[in-house]
């Protein structure tokens, strides 16, 4: 019996209008994720990709086409779905605490138990010294870490995540895909993740999709094969350095077709 997708999306299509022409962004996207599955978006800039993940999360709307998840259509954003960007989005007036809170509210939360399960997730990305700190008091992986408990807090089926470290430095970049990973193995969550760093994509995924460019499209899908959990260092193995290599490859033939177009 086959196992309906957590997420599917039929024959996208979307374009966006300057008033005098029309410019085609997407073009019939066809994806299939599974529950508890990691796939990244990668692709050259103006691929489409930040576009694709807030069409998943209703945040932009679609011409043709059809986006699924558990076999229902969105309609908007939801509940179901936890979105975390490379900014911040923290509000700097709320505590690391009163920030996680106030999402809980707004999604409907019992009252009574609102501050215990922020709490819980400070914890989940072990941050329960900081809970009563400000956002100025916070370093950037910090605050991320408080970006992504506020999007678990309410317990979505899928987390979308728009270059979710690309502002960190290497080591905190490193530790925070060291967090990600504990979360997504411990909680069971289906996480798609957009970056142009394609070592974090091939280290972190299930999948690569690879998107191609003018209009944005699914060009490749190339599955990752090597086991978790994932030591740190894999990154430097001959078999991911070659996947790497390949997906790298893909990217920039897209590109390279693009300029002489």
């Amino acid at each position: 019996m086959q196992t309906q997708p957590k997420l599917k999306i039929s024959n996208l299509h979307k374009s966006f209008s300057n008033g005098r022409s029309t410019i085609k962004v997407l073009d019939d996207i066809n994806i299939e994720v599974g529950d508890n599955e990691f796939v990244s978006l990668v692709g050259a800039s103006g691929c489409g990709k930040s576009t694709l993940l807030s069409i998943i999360a209703g945040l932009q709307d679609f011409e043709e086409g059809e986006v699924l998840v558990d076999g229902a259509s969105i309609t908007g954003p939801g509940r179901d779905r936890g979105v975390v960007f490379q900014t911040y989005t923290l509000l700097p007036w709320l505590t690391a605490l009163q920030n996680v809170e106030f999402a809980l509210r707004e999604t409907g939360h019992d009252p009574k138990e609102i501050t215990d399960v922020a709490r819980r997730h400070l914890d989940l990305v072990k941050l329960s010294r900081f809970a009563n700190s400000f956002p100025s008091q916070l370093s950037g992986g910090m605050k991320q870490r408080v970006a992504i408990a506020r999007a678990l807090s309410y317990r979505p089926k899928i987390l979308l995540m728009d270059e979710p470290f690309g502002a960190l430095d290497a080591l905190t970049r490193g530790q925070m895909q060291e967090l990600l990973m504990q979360i997504w193995q411990e909680h069971r969550l289906t996480v798609i993740f957009v970056t142009h760093d394609v070592e974090e994509a091939v280290y972190l995924s299930d999948r690569v999709f690879v998107m191609g460019l003018n209009p944005g499209r699914i060009k490749e899908c190339i599955a990752v094969p090597f086991a978790r959990p994932r030591q740190t260092g894999i990154q430097h193995d001959r078999g991911v350095l070659e996947l790497q290599a390949r997906v790298l490859k893909s990217i920039r033939e897209e590109t390279s077709r693009a300029e002489f177009e």
